[in-house]
């Protein structure tokens, strides 16, 4: 089974961008693209084909949210933190949401 620290670092071993290990920029700046790439699929497939989702629209949209991860990984590895930390860091705060009855709305303090 691969975990996500495992994920973390093989795709490490694929990262080829300037000053890595010093360059947050580049990961973040990749992540907002990629991230707007899968809004921009899921745009046309509301646009083109009323919603409905076919396998390969599917596939396409999960092989950008498989690039999103990627980039992910990268922001935390520039942080020094690992992911299956954060991920876990994540649930928590939502579970603590959930317990005060407060995951709807917004505001990081909720």
């Amino acid at each position: 089974m691969l975990t996500l620290n495992d994920y973390q670092q093989a795709a490490g071993r694929t990262a080829a961008y300037p000053n890595r290990g010093n360059n947050l920029v580049y990961p973040v700046l990749g992540l907002a693209s990629e991230a707007g790439e899968v809004a921009g699929k899921l745009k046309k497939v509301i646009r083109d084909a009323e919603g409905k989702l076919s396998a390969e629209q599917r596939e396409r949209l999960l092989a950008e949210v498989g690039d999103v991860l990627w980039y992910v990984a990268a922001i935390c590895t520039e942080l020094g933190a690992p992911l299956e930390a954060v991920a876990r860091a994540n649930l928590d705060k939502l579970a603590l949401r959930a317990e005060r009855q407060v995951i709807g709305g917004d505001g990081d303090d909720r």
